[in-house]
């Protein structure tokens, strides 16, 4: 799973409303997965990305690349690009589970496929 994934991701747990993003990670196991650098992706996409939760995200996973505010010339800026890049679209989780800051429910992560199936008593 790719971390703009994860960036999009939140709790749906019955009656889960608040402080449910984003999901931490626990036990994962992350591989680096090269893909095509490609700015005007990027550049759209950076509005739609919750910067804080990536961030922290990313320092979470012991990733130190990201500054901790977005530039303000992030859009034109093709060093910070590459960066978010690396992190957005090239850092794979494989492995492990993310876990609900609100309610504690565990969603787990096998061969980078994220299971967001909930029971039926949770919906």
């Amino acid at each position: 799973m790719r971390l703009i994934t994860h960036n999009m991701l939140q709790c749906h747990v019955k009656n889960c409303n608040n402080n449910n993003f984003p999901l931490r990670f626990e036990d994962v196991q992350v591989e680096l997965i090269e893909a095509d650098f490609n700015p005007e992706f990027l550049s759209n996409m950076l509005n739609k990305i919750e910067w804080d939760a990536l961030y922290n995200t990313a320092v979470q996973l012991g990733i130190n690349t990201l500054p901790a505010q977005m530039p303000e010339d992030a859009e034109e800026n093709e060093e910070f690009l590459k960066l978010v890049h690396n992190v957005l679209l090239e850092t794979h989780v494989q492995q492990g589970q993310m876990v609900c800051p609100n309610c504690a429910h565990v969603y787990k992560i096998r061969d980078g496929i994220p299971n967001m199936l909930l029971a039926e008593h949770e919906i």
